[in-house]
């Protein structure tokens, strides 16, 4: 011991307690899958590697005072962004961004969603900030060296070549791993969490002067990309099938597919909805998969509205709600179209009072246009029953033809509900938020039953469409050992998860009795089109990368945030490419088949891997570009 006071330095010490620290935090906290021992090399190696660098920085201060208070507030500053993590991992089983940080306006609304998902436990993630904090003040003589110009250079050269060591196996057993870099957790898992917390600050710099530089000459090559291979060349048979009706398009929160037409404690979970799977004035589309990402709720309305996917880190509202679009209210109001949404929230959150304008909405009915009270508010506010009862009278006053969104509440996490409007008992398991989903699903069914019953009272039924749609998943990867028992499976794998993010989508069209479930792969991004077409209304001049539901002439796959898709006969995940019908990798396929280099290696999945890698860049250029900008699209000019 008394060797160890002299001789070693204290920001060796830190190195290796908050080494082992987020070791530990990697393995037991972060759902990180490790599939091999190179795997396992790396992401034991990461952490030690990342905070070498940043502690070894205190050698470069001449002073020992100023050595001390580096080395003290660098553990505790690094050990508040591990938590952040683990907060923001246990809720959405990600990792958190710069873009999302600048979000923090959102906070107050989060409330107790966000101590819901603190532990007790989660003091002992500053045992070593205490344990650094006492050497440096207590014993500072004994660890805090003076070193020499050649100590100090030997510390910063150990520490990048340290750096370069782990980039290298990183490459190694992920290539193009920055440049493809769809994935967090692959970037986690090889570069460390610091280390991708500064790829980030990187990214998002490079995301921030792109707009600068932009001249609009990349928008000839996406047209061209959106021609060749998105439109298509003839109208649909329900081309104008709804024509000039209103529109009320019904944003469920967090409602999966998986409860539609199955049962929790011997019940049905959604009997509504299941009875509009067998009505026929209603096409139910049971392939449909939500492709938001970091931006949830959010990430769904920028899908809707532009047929444009959301950026892969942050959320598009926050980071671009000044720019220039083509959405679908811009495009209605030229029809004659209002606008309009419902919601009991802040105008605020999400920055919605400024994306709605940039949208072309005439008018968001937020918090202040309800009667919110103790008795009628759960969780995040205004139940959904109140909330539809209270909607009505804003209807009622709406110069027709509208286009009216209406988003719900309460099927929210952490999904809570009183006894009184619980009309299922919880599922038993070892997930609260599983167990408490169910419950909060079957009251914003009876909700939206209501609602149907409200509109036909008030005689806004006959002459409307009804569209429900989920936003998003509700619950995450984080439970998939509750997910696979009440789905009677004994894990779920890649595969499982990704059909998990498949959510409900009805259209229904009243007195329209042709209605049908249908099959076909198909996502948020084809809500655009189909709802123009359905409305007759010829959207030629935009830039878009949906395909109309009801068209003969689509894309052959989905495409999910991450890069990962779906088509009709395969699902690529994680890697692999499985056959879609049979759950299992296609035959000679291996993780590392897409891994190695899908230049290097020809997969059943290929073909389709390089069409969704483009797609999403050139969405992206639209976006950090702001190129719609440029555009003189010919109905603007009218």
């Amino acid at each position: 011991m008394t060797f160890i006071q002299k001789k070693m330095p204290l920001f060796i010490i830190a190195t290796i307690l908050f080494g082992v620290k987020t070791y530990i935090v990697y393995r037991f906290i972060f759902n990180i899958d490790l599939e091999n021992i190179m795997q396992e090399l790396i992401l034991f190696i990461n952490p030690f590697v990342s905070t070498f660098l940043l502690f070894s920085i205190s050698v470069w201060f001449n002073k020992k005072s100023r050595q001390m208070k580096y080395i003290r507030y660098t553990a505790l500053l690094a050990s508040l962004i591990v938590f952040a993590n683990i907060v923001f991992y246990r809720s959405f089983a990600d990792f958190i961004t710069i873009p999302q940080l600048l979000q923090g306006s959102n906070a107050a609304d989060l409330g107790k969603s966000i101590l819901s998902l603190m532990r007790p436990y989660d003091i002992l993630l500053f045992i070593d900030v205490a344990v650094i904090w006492h050497l440096s003040k207590r014993r500072a003589d004994s660890f805090i060296i003076d070193f020499s110009r050649r100590g100090k250079v030997f510390a910063l050269a150990m520490s990048l070549v340290l750096l370069a060591g782990n980039f290298f196996l990183a490459e190694m057993e992920r290539p193009q791993l920055f440049t493809r870099a769809f994935d967090r957790e692959y970037l986690v898992k090889n570069i460390g969490l610091f280390n991708y917390h500064i790829y980030d600050i990187a990214i998002n710099t490079k995301a921030t002067t792109q707009k600068v530089f932009a001249d609009g000459n990349e928008i000839p090559e996406i047209k061209k990309y959106v021609e060749n291979n998105v439109k298509a060349d003839q109208k649909s048979e329900m081309f104008g099938v709804a024509e000039d009706k209103n529109v009320i398009f019904i944003n469920a929160e967090s409602l999966q597919s998986f409860v539609i037409n199955n049962e929790v404690n011997g019940e049905e979970v959604t009997p509504f909805l299941n009875s509009l799977t067998e009505d026929k004035d209603t096409y139910y589309f049971e392939n449909f998969y939500h492709q938001t990402e970091q931006g949830k709720t959010s990430d769904s309305e920028f899908l809707i509205e532009n047929s444009l996917y959301p950026l892969s880190r942050g959320a598009v509202f926050f980071t671009h709600g000044q720019n220039e679009y083509n959405a679908m209210p811009e495009i209605l109001g030229q029809e004659g179209y209002t606008s309009n949404v419902f919601h009991a929230n802040n105008k605020s959150f999400w920055n919605r009072d400024q994306m709605y304008e940039s949208l072309g909405i005439d008018a968001f009915y937020g918090k202040e246009a309800y009667e919110v009270t103790d008795d009628n508010s759960v969780g995040w506010g205004l139940k959904d029953k109140p909330f539809f009862e209270q909607s009505i009278e804003h209807i009622k006053t709406l110069k027709e033809p509208y286009y009216s969104k209406f988003i719900t509440l309460t099927n929210h996490f952490p999904f809570e509900l009183t006894d009184e409007d619980k009309s299922i008992e919880s599922y038993d398991s070892n997930s609260t938020t599983l167990n408490n989903f169910f419950p909060t699903v079957r009251y914003m069914d009876e909700s939206i039953e209501q609602f149907f019953e409200e509109l036909k009272a008030a005689g806004l039924y006959e002459d409307s469409i009804i569209i429900i749609m989920g936003d998003h998943y509700g619950i995450s990867a984080n439970h998939n050992k509750a997910m696979s028992q009440y789905l009677g499976k004994e894990e779920i794998t890649p595969f499982d998860h990704v059909q998990l993010q498949r959510v409900p989508f009805f259209i229904h069209i009243p007195g329209h009795g042709k209605g049908e479930v249908r099959s076909e792969v198909s996502g948020q991004i084809d809500v655009k089109p189909t709802m123009l077409s359905l409305l007759g209304i010829e959207n030629e001049d935009d830039i878009y990368f949906g395909n109309d539901l009801f068209s003969n002439e689509r894309k052959d796959y989905i495409a999910l945030r991450n890069g990962d898709f779906i088509n009709e006969d395969s699902v690529y995940t994680s890697g692999i490419c499985y056959d879609r019908q049979t759950g299992e990798p296609v035959e000679g396929e291996s993780e590392a088949s897409l891994d190695v280099s899908i230049d290097e290696e020809v997969t059943a999945c290929t073909p389709i891997a390089d069409k969704v890698d483009q797609e999403l860049a050139y969405s992206d250029d639209m976006i950090y570009g702001d190129l719609f900008r440029f555009i003189e699209l010919e109905d603007k000019e009218k």
